[in-house]
């Protein structure tokens, strides 16, 4: 019976030395392809085959989203018009482990021609695709994890990981930031992270407010159609204190309970607050998490009151820590 984990483990650890043995061989030619992709006034163009054309398609997504405009082309597609896509302010970035893909190969010549200019990924400097290019890149394998050495496996893994390189090595360059970040993944948990504010998703209308003059009994009323399991008491306009469900069900057990007291007496005095509506979402939901409370209410420099946050609103916009 085959072990399977024992497969799982041999494939794994025989990737990632070619990763390894890849990074002990990076020479000045990434540098250069850095050099010349960040020099690119269009776009860089992503080209291959295959499961190259796949792992190029990745990498282009990569790109594009971390601020190096990118697009994936089939050279197919590309001889029967998409090369019209491809202008001379663009730089092109082929990708063929042999070198010698034919469709690949075949419109290189239109390339050189146009003045693009090309940065090369395969196993081999002698081959077709490495002598067009300006700039090549180096992606042997010695062995490929498939049993059979064929399936492209380690040269694909290496493949995408050069490519991430180039990536990271960009966003260095341009000083890439959380904010450009956020910009470019508007969507999703990580853009969420980056991107929403508090005031994008705070209460303020119908806050369940009331004086500290208000009566238990009103008070409870008020909290019922607030639907945010608190009341928020102000003074002067001012935030003076929450009483929570909570708070409430701690004041049941007081011997002098009354409905008719002053609200504002079970209250929390000094409640867990924000004075700025333009804090991200995430960090809001930091503070909530921290303090064990599911209300956060929002003021402005002076304490006066502009909003608030439940728990709820940021499970229900996806913020997640």
């Amino acid at each position: 019976m085959q072990n399977y984990k024992q497969i799982a483990a041999e494939v794994l650890r025989l990737e990632a030395a070619e990763l390894s043995a890849c990074a002990d061989r990076i020479d000045d030619s990434f540098e250069r392809a850095v050099e010349a992709i960040y020099a690119i006034k269009g776009k860089l163009v992503i080209i291959g085959v295959g499961k190259s054309g796949l792992v190029g398609a990745k990498i282009a997504a990569t790109m594009a989203s971390t601020g190096t405009p990118s697009f994936f082309i089939h050279p197919t597609e590309a001889m029967h018009g998409d090369l019209g896509m491809i202008s001379k302010e663009d730089g092109v970035l082929a990708i063929s482990y042999s070198g010698e893909s034919e469709e690949l190969v075949a419109i290189l010549p239109h390339l050189k021609r146009h003045g693009v200019r090309l940065v090369a990924m395969s196993r081999d400097s002698g081959s077709s695709l490495a002598s067009f290019a300006d700039i090549h890149l180096n992606i042997a394998v010695s062995k490929e994890a498939c049993p059979l050495n064929a399936a492209p496996t380690s040269s694909t893994t290496l493949t995408m990981a050069l490519g991430d390189a180039l990536a990271v090595a960009l966003m260095k360059k341009r000083g890439f930031k959380k904010e450009d970040f956020a910009y470019f993944h508007p969507g999703g948990t990580l853009g969420k992270r980056l991107f929403v504010k508090v005031k994008d998703i705070m209460r303020s209308e119908n806050l369940p407010i009331v004086s500290c003059e208000t009566i238990l009994k009103e008070a409870i009323i008020k909290m019922s159609e607030g639907k945010i399991g608190s009341v928020i008491f102000e003074n002067d306009g001012k935030l003076a204190g929450v009483l929570s469900d909570g708070d409430l069900r701690r004041a049941l057990m007081d011997e002098s309970f009354s409905l008719d007291k002053k609200a504002f007496s079970y209250a929390s005095k000094n409640p867990k607050s924000i004075n700025d509506e333009n804090i991200l979402a995430v960090d809001a939901l930091n503070t909530i998490e921290t303090n064990k409370i599911q209300l956060l209410v929002v003021t402005d420099e002076c304490g006066t009151i502009k909003g608030a946050l439940h728990i709820h609103d940021l499970v229900e916009a996806g913020i997640k820590r």
